[in-house]
């Protein structure tokens, strides 16, 4: 028993260590992680090219890797061009848009029948009038702006991760002269590569499906920057649970404060709400099926730790890093366990 008890402080004592060295070490190693997670949706998109025959044949391995370079290549400038081409137009409708929302604030007024009393006026212009949309979307902009340069950060991470992978076979051989170690070694980073890989493939090609149809939509009803909120709602679907539920939340605000006619907000807002429910609960499942095997549970509570730890770039990488965390564990005897309790149906 003290054992047990020494081992279980032991790794308390490690685990707040290590999430201490991830957090204040977030600036330097989210930008890395994100480097490994486009390398690992690049090798997992030349797979799947693997598949595709092309006058009887295979496609050549360059060429694959050539097409998944240019695809993710293509999406990430196609998404800062929307962040900048979208910005001076957005802070100059900055005005109508505030004057809409004052709008339907007096609706609203109107509605409960205190739009002439006096607290209604002293409320407007205490609370509302001091609203500056244009100053908040500006800043707001700039802050978004500033991902560009995280995000060729990350693409010269992706670079020399690509160019380095040929050599990392020979590189793990020499870890160890002990064939089991090595053996068992290949068998997890294979595992980690084959599972995260194929997750992270899969869960790219949903994101631009439902990118694509929510700009179908948002084309439909007229709704303005409908590019850059189908890019935002495809980004957004990496996030657990909480990306649907955003991913209908920001053109909601944007309709809202577009559009006067209530009816109309709402048919938008219900469509979108519809495209989300059919590919999350029907497609999404098809297509993934049970690929990490994490208990629902478990990416709740790896959601709430990796935002915690890292802010909102943690949010989208929960999901591959607790599978990651799952492989691990479960070669272990000690931590086998953990890995039990952390998958959704208890097999490893």
């Amino acid at each position: 028993m003290t054992s047990k008890f020494q081992a279980f402080v032991s790794g308390a004592v490690l685990a707040l260590i290590v999430g201490w060295v991830l957090h204040i070490g977030r600036d330097v190693l989210v930008p890395a992680v994100f480097g490994a997670v486009v390398v690992y949706i690049i090798v997992g998109l030349t797979h799947a090219l693997e598949r595709v025959p092309v006058v009887g044949a295979r496609l050549p391995l360059q060429l694959r890797y050539l097409l998944s370079i240019v695809v993710i290549g293509f999406a990430l400038l196609a998404a800062g061009y929307l962040l900048i081409a979208n910005r001076d137009h957005v802070i100059a409708l900055a005005p109508q848009y505030q004057a809409t929302l004052l709008a339907a604030a007096q609706k609203v007024a109107q509605l409960f029948g205190i739009e002439t009393e006096p607290t209604w006026a002293t409320l407007r212009q205490d609370m509302l009038a001091r609203v500056n949309i244009q100053v908040l979307l500006g800043s707001m902009l700039a802050s978004v702006s500033s991902i560009a340069v995280t995000v060729v950060v990350v693409l010269l991470y992706a670079v020399f991760l690509l160019v380095e992978q040929h050599v990392f076979d020979a590189k793990l051989a020499r870890l160890s002269k002990d064939p089991q170690t090595l053996a068992k070694l290949r068998k997890v980073i294979g595992d980690i590569n084959g599972r995260v890989g194929a997750y992270l493939a899969l869960k790219t090609l949903l994101s631009l499906l439902l990118g694509a149809v929510s700009w179908v939509v948002m084309y439909y009803f007229d709704l303005q920057f409908a590019p850059f909120w189908a890019v935002l709602i495809a980004v957004l679907n990496f996030v657990p649970y909480l990306g649907s539920v955003l991913g209908v939340m920001f053109p909601a605000i944007m309709a809202i404060v577009q559009f006067v006619d209530p009816g109309l907000v709402f048919s938008l807002v219900l469509a979108l709400t519809v495209v989300q429910f059919l590919i999350g609960n029907f497609l999404d499942p098809y297509v993934m099926g049970n690929s990490l095997n994490l208990s629902p549970f478990a990416i709740l509570i790896s959601l709430a730790v990796w935002s915690q730890l890292w802010g909102i770039p943690g949010a989208f990488l929960a999901v591959p890093i607790t599978a990651i965390l799952v492989i691990v564990l479960s070669e272990f005897a000690g931590t086998r366990p953990i890995a039990v309790l952390l998958s959704r149906d208890g097999r490893l």
